[in-house]
């Protein structure tokens, strides 16, 4: 397993981690995710670390705290070798004060995850969204209190736009509060709105990407095909409409991209698409999630090789779709792309110096 920076930051982690979202299984969306119980997690836990997986990625709002508990459960007597990341700040009830990312919330948020996941610290402790009615000073005094305190080690964020991140680094630098280091943000190639605003964002403030839903809310899994119904057995009969709109030509488009590399690799769709992935400025990780065993090991066959140059264009051409304002004028007209040159490797261009994405290659 390949081991990288997470943004700007001295942890290490690897490249590809463990998403937990299907430990429990309470509820209509994260019931149709899985249900795994601690038995079976134990053992997906024991294949991660023995393929070098370390990072398992949680939140209280996953099975209403299901999913911490069975975490906890799964890496008893290992605490020291994993890197455990939540996140918090979505609704856990209906009552005022259960969502958000206040003062008073945060504290009984980070206490509350704590106990679940049977720890007195979290490695990773990223807010799951931005809390439009809480003054981003109060998020980050409390964040800073919990880092100060030793509960927390590191920050990060998680479906911020541009505006409300780089606001919140710039208050942190003001006045001296930890910054984010990662922002786990959806990325795939059937969803590469990331590249334009956040991942310049990324580049220059040196916040790495962890990437959740890498398989386009369930499309790549390789069994999506044009002129085929649904699979039976496929989750998105139940969550199609909790995830990310596509477009059903731009998916085949896709899909049939995948098929022709996966005829010239030997390699599953679903490794590819992860393999591409792994490929992008600004990756520090890519969150994995598996139902049962066959999944996660299929899944762990994404690293150890890389797509060829022509298979990412290959790639880059399918699912690359038309810059929206204010990024297609650089795109299109010569004298905007040349104050803003494209960095290497990214189809469509984005409006971040080569310099810049220099620095972040490292990650």
């Amino acid at each position: 397993m390949e081991y990288r920076r997470l943004g700007a930051s001295g942890l290490k982690v690897p490249a590809l981690s463990f998403g937990a979202g299907t430990f429990g299984g309470r509820g209509p969306l994260f019931g149709a995710w899985g249900t795994t119980d601690a038995r079976e997690a134990r053992r997906l836990v024991d294949i991660c670390l023995d393929a070098g997986i370390t990072m398992f990625d949680t939140a209280d709002v996953y099975s209403g705290g299901v999913s911490e508990e069975v975490l906890d459960d799964a890496i008893k007597g290992r605490r020291e070798q994993v890197i455990v990341s939540t996140k918090t700040g979505l609704p856990m009830g209906d009552g005022p004060g259960d969502a958000g990312s206040s003062r008073s919330r945060l504290i009984t948020a980070c206490e509350d995850a704590l106990r679940r996941l049977g720890t007195d610290y979290i490695d990773l402790f990223q807010l799951h969204a931005f809390d439009a009615g809480t003054p981003v000073e109060e998020v980050l005094s409390t964040l800073d209190d919990l880092v100060r305190a030793g509960k927390v080690r590191y920050l990060g964020i998680s479906n911020f736009s541009g505006w409300q991140a780089m606001k919140s680094l710039a208050v942190a630098e003001r006045y001296g509060r930890p910054r984010y280091i990662a922002h786990q943000v959806y990325y795939s190639l059937l969803g590469r709105d990331y590249e334009w605003e956040l991942m310049p964002l990324g580049l220059d403030q040196g916040l790495g990407a962890l990437v959740w839903s890498p398989l386009g809310w369930g499309r790549l899994t390789g069994r999506v095909r044009r002129g085929q119904p649904l699979p039976a057995g496929s989750r998105l009969h139940r969550t199609a409409d909790y995830g990310p709109p596509v477009e059903d030509e731009h998916l085949y488009r896709v899909v049939d991209a995948l098929d022709d590399i996966a005829r010239e690799t030997g390699k599953a769709v679903p490794q590819i698409a992860i393999n591409w992935l792994l490929r992008r400025p600004t990756v520090s990780s890519v969150i994995i999630g598996a139902r049962n065993e066959e999944q996660l090991r299929q899944n762990l066959g994404a690293v150890g090789w890389e797509l060829t140059p022509d298979q990412m264009a290959k790639l880059d051409a399918a699912s690359g779709r038309a810059a929206p304002y204010p990024y297609f004028p650089y795109e299109r007209q010569e004298g905007f792309a040349r104050l803003n040159p494209p960095v290497g490797g990214l189809t469509p261009p984005t409006p971040v110096s080569r310099h810049r994405a220099s620095a972040m290659r490292s990650t």
